[in-house]
C-alpha cells in the first residue's frame, strides 16, 4: 500500500473551506470541532473530530486531475467525525486515479433534539457540500456532471439516502448554490452503518428506489455488526430499478477500516475492486480516471 499522503496536494489546512455562508441551519455558534485524545490501540493513529458546529471542507487535488470529484463522507457514530482513517487516506487512493477529494467534516450530534433523526445534520452538509462543489467547478477544474461521493459508516448511512434522495432537499434554499442538484452521479457506499435498523426487516425509510438513480457500489463485512443485510438490500432495491450497482460483502474484516488492511482477512482489497469499478463507468463517460 502506497502512503497516504502519496501524490496529494493538501489544498487547505490553517483556513476551513466553508460550505455555508454563515451559520449552518439551526445553529447558534461557530465551531470547527475538538479533537479527541488519541488512542494507544491506535496503529497508525485515527483523529476524531466532535463539537463540529460548523461544517468544512478538505481539498485534496492531484497533480494532474482529471475533472471528476468525489465527496467524502467519513464516520464516527454522528457523535465524531474521522477525517483521516475515513477521509484523507481514502483521498490519496482516489488522487492516483486523477480525482479531486472534498473531505466533509459535517455536523456531529451533540446538540441534537430527541426528535430530529442523528443524520439529518449531516445530510443538511452532505447535499449543501455536493451543490458547493458542483458551484465551484470551474475553480477546481471539474465537471459538474462527474461529482460523486463516498461514505463511510455513518457516513455510508448518509450517502445511501443522499443516493436515493428526490430532488427535495432537506433544508431550505438561501442563495444560488441550492439553485443546483445535490444528488451525486455515482456513490460508493462503504459499510453503511445501520441502513437497516436493529429488530427491524426494512431499511430506513429514506432510501427510496426508483428508476434513474445514479451507479453505485457497495462494499460491506460479513461480520460487521452494523448489518451486512442492509447493504445487500440497497443492491437489491437498485438492482429491482434497474440502477447499475456492484456489491461485494466480504467474510471477515469487521467495521471501520478505511482503506486499510486487516490482518487474515482481504478486505483492504476493495479499493481495487472499486478501481476496476470506476474505470468502467469511464466507459459511460459519469467517471474519468488516469492510467495509474
Amino acid at each position: 500500500m502506497q502512503a497516504a499522503d502519496d501524490a496529494v496536494t493538501v489544498v487547505q489546512k490553517q483556513e476551513p473551506l466553508l460550505i455555508w455562508d454563515g451559520l449552518a441551519p439551526g445553529e447558534t455558534v461557530v465551531s470547527f470541532g475538538d479533537p479527541l485524545p488519541p488512542r494507544d490501540s491506535d496503529v497508525p493513529t485515527i483523529t476524531r473530530v466532535e463539537k463540529v458546529r460548523t461544517p468544512s471542507i478538505d481539498a485534496f487535488v492531484p497533480e494532474n486531475p482529471n475533472g471528476t470529484a468525489v465527496v467524502i463522507l467519513p464516520g464516527g457514530g454522528f457523535k465524531v467525525v474521522v477525517p483521516d482513517l475515513e477521509g484523507s487516506e481514502a483521498a490519496a487512493w482516489l488522487n492516483r486515479l486523477g480525482i479531486t477529494v472534498f473531505v466533509l467534516r459535517y455536523r456531529t450530534n451533540e446538540v441534537t433534539p430527541i426528535n430530529e433523526s442523528n443524520f439529518l445534520r449531516p445530510l443538511q452538509d452532505s447535499q449543501r457540500a455536493v451543490r458547493w462543489v458542483r458551484f465551484n467547478a470551474k475553480r477546481w477544474k471539474l465537471n459538474p456532471d462527474r461529482v460523486g461521493v463516498l461514505g463511510f459508516s455513518a457516513g455510508g448511512q448518509v450517502a445511501s439516502i443522499l443516493h436515493t434522495s428526490h430532488e427535495d432537499a432537506a433544508y431550505e434554499p438561501i442563495d444560488d448554490i441550492d439553485k443546483i442538484s445535490f444528488r451525486p452521479d455515482f456513490s460508493l457506499l462503504i459499510y453503511p452503518w445501520n441502513v437497516l435498523p436493529q429488530n427491524s426487516e426494512s431499511l430506513l425509510p429514506e432510501l427510496q428506489f426508483r428508476k434513474g438513480l445514479p451507479p453505485a457500489f457497495i462494499v460491506h463485512t460479513s461480520d460487521d455488526n452494523s448489518s451486512a443485510a442492509g447493504a445487500a438490500m440497497i443492491y437489491i432495491g437498485l438492482k429491482k430499478m434497474g440502477v447499475p450497482a456492484e456489491l461485494h460483502i466480504y467474510e471477515n474484516g469487521g467495521h471501520g477500516y478505511g482503506v486499510r488492511p486487516r490482518p487474515n482477512s482481504n478486505i483492504g482489497s476493495w479499493t481495487d475492486r472499486a478501481t476496476e469499478w470506476l474505470a468502467r463507468r469511464s466507459d459511460t463517460n459519469s467517471i474519468a480516471l488516469n492510467e495509474q
